[in-house]
């Protein structure tokens, strides 16, 4: 769904003489951006918002309009542009975000910076969903002049992404945008649901002249720009001259509110038409569904009690309330009703105000495609297509930003294919063609959180390192490798995938490849290893060591290692048993006791000297016994 032509015209409105300043503090201001874009610089407008320098943006190059001296405000002179060189698709992407309702805003703005004359064609999407189109040629006062946009949306995810995608060849552009954190209750959320963005299709004040932030010095909280009416009134000359306003600067009670925070001066001025009905044509698509969101105050002080003023609202032509605003509120007290259009035929959403007693009146009135939120992609492969991102090294050219698949009325990331998931709620990754695309990074190990990927071409790049574990999923039908220098083993992964075509050839991949893998080829699928000088043990493929596999020892091998350093330290055991053994039985030791040594002592002692005396004897009876001889 988009907003299409009708959008733009009624907000071109918002001219070159504009700009959006902050709102003043409230419960959910403490967050708010206004980023200038193509600015290198900040700066301050004469409304005293702060314009913060450019910044994070995805690509894209800076320029500045034709004529800077038309535009009274610094940050509409600037703008940045996303040529093809950075891809089909750029965005803007503000992180750290607490989850909530914000009011988005964007000047967009030509005035032919190019010097081409020819204004560009793209979409813009918020969240992932496609919000305004903008097709060319524009209008002679858009093109020179601007246009503000603007519509609420939720942000769930702790970022806001806001993107562009080129229709053609043409660059999209943007001279700058604004972010304010809003009340989450604001314009009936809680009915509504959380699935719709409010998309902005005119903001008109009845009576009075366009003001609000960037137009005067009066203060919308919620830094909503409000325009004049006239523009949008369906009148002929006769009942034209019986509009008439009519305005007050007493204070009007109920303003400023939780949770819409309407301004005290929407309510202080009044279109009212005497006699007449009062009625306005709003520009719409026909295939989206409105909020009109009418505001009243009776202001005029000749009212004094109910049914002095009561009108009719019709809406197409039926008639849908009838309202009397004393009734309800009172005197100078602010009273809003809203209600939603549906089923339309027409590109013009039709409004009056039909008198049934005294002169119709309204202060002001706002229309709101309510655009139904786009699928996204799963949350999980989001985070695993960005790490495949860096890791890959995926050139700018390829607009690899925002929601890989979303919206999904776009062409995914340049290479990738998505589909919706069984159930229709989510969009997944099914596909990845990268292909000879000068990639010199690795894969990710955040690649195992693509449980639906079916094909994966990466071949003929210069990508290197190991193959993550978890790159075999179940659902992964061909893989395509080959033509790089990824090194290290097959991982195991792969063999519980359903492959049907697993080309790895001219790699430097090393050990053994697992049997049940090569049974691809024999199957009716197709395998193709040639080229990897460190694969074995399969046909056409030498065969491995004895002991080796996968780059490494095989599980036989460590279990022979094992079994060896067991019967190693069992030797080692035995070895220093035997030598203990050996020892005990030849180092003996037959000490006696201390009192039976000093005896022994003794004995030998006297059997030392009985000795000597029996052999001194001897001695002496030999020589007594010697014959004497002759001289």
């Amino acid at each position: 769904m988009t907003a299409v032509v009708f959008l733009l015209l009624s907000i071109s409105l918002f001219s070159s003489s504009t700009s959006a300043a902050s709102p003043p503090p409230y419960p959910y201001g403490g967050v708010a951006y206004h980023i200038d874009s193509g600015s290198p610089t900040d700066q301050t407008d004469p409304f005293n918002t702060t314009w913060l320098s450019d910044r994070f943006f995805t690509g894209g190059a800076t320029s500045v309009v034709s004529e800077p001296l038309q535009f009274h405000h610094p940050q509409e002179k600037t703008l940045r542009y996303f040529p093809l060189s950075s891809g089909k698709k750029n965005c803007y992407i503000i992180p750290n975000l607490p989850s909530g309702r914000y009011y988005i805003r964007t000047f967009t703005v030509y005035d032919n910076y190019d010097g081409r004359s020819h204004s560009p064609s793209f979409d813009v999407s918020v969240e992932g969903t496609v919000v305004f189109s903008w097709r060319s040629p524009w209008s002679e006062d858009l093109a020179r002049n601007g246009a503000y946009s603007d519509l609420f949306a939720l942000v769930a995810d702790s970022e806001a992404d806001i993107c562009f995608y080129s229709i053609a060849t043409d660059p999209p552009v943007i001279g700058s945008l604004q972010l304010i954190r809003v009340d989450p209750d604001s314009y009936d959320a809680g009915s509504i649901g959380k699935n719709y963005i409010l998309v902005n299709y005119g903001r008109l004040t009845c009576g009075s002249d366009q003001f609000g932030p960037g137009f005067s010095n009066d203060t919308d909280l919620f830094g909503r720009s409000w325009q004049n009416d006239k523009d949008f009134r369906f009148t002929d000359a006769v009942s034209e001259s019986a509009v008439r306003y009519v305005s007050t600067r007493n204070t009007i009670a109920n303003t400023d509110q939780s949770p819409n925070y309407f301004p005290m001066k929407l309510y202080q001025s009044a279109t009212v038409v005497d006699g007449k009905a009062l009625e306005y044509e709003l520009p719409v698509d026909a295939k989206l569904d409105y909020l009109l969101w009418f505001h009243f105050a009776e202001i005029d002080s000749s009212v004094k009690k109910a049914g002095q003023r009561v009108f009719n609202i019709l809406i197409n032509g039926k008639n849908v309330n009838r309202i009397d605003i004393f009734k309800e509120v009172g005197s100078f007290a602010a009273y809003t009703w809203h209600y939603t259009v549906k089923n339309l035929s027409s590109s013009v959403l039709n409004v009056k105000l039909q008198s049934v007693a005294g002169a119709a009146l309204i202060s002001g009135l706002e229309n709101y495609a309510l655009v139904p939120a786009d699928v996204a992609t799963v949350p999980e492969q989001v985070v695993a297509m960005r790490a495949l991102k860096e890791s890959l090294r995926v050139p700018d050219r390829m607009g690899w930003n925002g929601d890989p698949c979303a919206p999904s009325n776009w062409d995914a990331w340049e290479g990738v294919s998505c589909q919706h998931d069984k159930n229709g709620t989510v969009l997944i990754i099914s596909g990845i063609d990268l292909g000879s695309q000068g990639l010199k990074g690795f894969i990710s190990d955040q690649i195992s959180l693509l449980s639906n990927l079916v094909s994966l071409n990466l071949s003929s790049n210069s990508l290197e390192g190991v193959l993550p574990s978890g790159l075999g999923q179940k659902s992964l039908k061909r893989l395509d490798l080959s033509n790089n220098e990824f090194t290290g083993p097959i991982p195991q992964s792969l063999i519980t995938s359903n492959l049907q075509l697993l080309l790895l050839n001219n790699n430097l991949l090393e050990g053994k490849v697992p049997e049940e893998l090569y049974s691809i080829g024999v199957h009716g699928g197709a395998i193709d290893l040639y080229g990897n000088k460190g694969l074995c043990g399969v046909p056409s493929l030498p065969d491995c060591p004895l002991f080796w596999e996968n780059g490494g020892l095989s599980k036989k091998g460590k279990i022979a290692i094992v079994v060896s350093c067991v019967l190693v330290f069992c030797l080692v055991v035995l070895a220093l048993y035997i030598f203990c053994i050996r020892r005990r039985r030849n180092d003996y030791d037959f000490s006696l006791p201390q009192d039976l040594m000093a005896l022994s002592a003794k004995r030998n002692r006297y059997q030392r000297q009985k000795s000597l005396m029996l052999l001194e004897m001897e001695s002496q009876h030999a020589k007594a016994s010697t014959p004497l001889t002759p001289q």
